[in-house]
């Protein structure tokens, strides 16, 4: 009886997960008809909505492989978390977004304070070098 029990369990989890998945697909269906309107409208165009439905799904699949090339690249790292070297590396077909994220990337680095552990590496190093440098042996 414990079987069933867990395996209602289990289904139960399968259909909650769709269920999130349903909403997740609708909010980025939303998202990106909402965009593609907003572009139409800027450059004076019109788009059916058999051609929106068709844009929305093309780039729902397109972020669903990316979000799976970007699991399996940290993965293959032995990562368990996504980094923007993964997501540079997703971009090499398109070398224009490949040479705009890494100029994002750059951007971000530069406008980055030095890291805690940075910190106290310099800080070990200065100390050693002023410790060095007012060192004087007996004569």
């Amino acid at each position: 009886m414990e079987r069933g029990a867990g395996e209602n369990e289990s289904e139960m989890d399968r259909d909650e997960e769709e269920a999130v998945n349903e909403i997740l697909r609708d909010r980025f269906r939303l998202c990106t008809i909402s965009i593609a309107e907003a572009e139409a409208k800027k450059n004076g165009m019109e788009v059916s909505q058999p051609i929106m439905a068709c844009i929305s799904d093309l780039a729902f699949k397109y972020a669903e492989q990316l979000a799976k090339d970007l699991e399996l690249f940290s993965q293959h790292a032995g990562r368990k978390s996504v980094n923007m070297e993964d997501v540079i590396l997703c971009a090499h077909r398109n070398s224009q977004l490949a040479a705009s994220l890494r100029s994002f990337c750059n951007d971000l680095k530069a406008k980055e304070p030095p890291s805690e552990r940075k910190r106290r590496r310099n800080a070990k190093k200065e100390d050693k070098g002023a410790a060095d440098a007012l060192y004087i042996p007996d004569q």
